[in-house]
């Protein structure tokens, strides 16, 4: 996970040999466990038959364009001093202004994800370690319209944050469900 937070370009042809085996054993769809895969959507997209969502972050224009123009949209990340402004596939300068970034790193959840074994997943760790960073985001930017998770660890506590910040929060989940809708039954 470590090395593809922080962009391990030799990755890549990994990542497209796991796509190509997924799909010849069946799999209809592909997705990652980790939104910092948005570096290989392009490449892993063109390997193989199937739709390919590897990050949520591939809802960013939908996003832009739904929330109101003076709303702020929140990227909530892993790990933000690993960000790169490409990842967000947003060029226009107005619309990158929108975007808001907040990361987990030095948390609870952020150093449990470094140790090895990775211990099982504290619920409760990632709901106040993100409740934390959005109120901080907040008052920063009392113009946050929308949540989107990048983190495929995050969509465990969607439905406690939407109740918390009365906000939409979109996460990887919302991506494949709509992705798996869409594909012929």
């Amino acid at each position: 996970m470590e090395n593809v937070v922080r962009g391990d370009p030799k990755l890549e042809p990994a990542f497209i040999a796991a796509a190509r085996r997924l799909v010849a054993r069946g799999a209809v769809a592909i997705s990652s466990t980790c939104g910092f895969s948005i570096r290989h959507q392009p490449a892993v997209a063109t390997s193989v038959n199937v739709p390919v969502v590897l990050s949520s972050l591939l809802l960013l224009p939908a996003l832009l364009r739904q929330t109101p123009p003076w709303g702020k949209i929140a990227v909530l990340t892993y790990d933000s001093t690993c960000w790169e402004d490409t990842l967000l596939g947003v060029d226009d300068r107005a619309e990158r202004a929108r975007i808001v970034l907040g990361g987990l790193e030095g948390s609870k959840f952020w150093h449990d994800e470094l140790k090895r074994p990775t211990p099982p997943i504290d619920v409760i760790a990632i709901e106040k370690d993100l409740t934390g960073c959005i109120a901080r985001l907040r008052a920063d930017h009392p113009a946050i319209a929308t949540i989107l998770f990048e983190c495929a660890a995050f969509p465990i506590v969607s439905a406690v944050i939407r109740r918390v910040t009365k906000l939409p929060v979109y996460d990887i989940t919302d991506l494949c469900r709509l992705t798996m809708a869409s594909l012929p039954s």
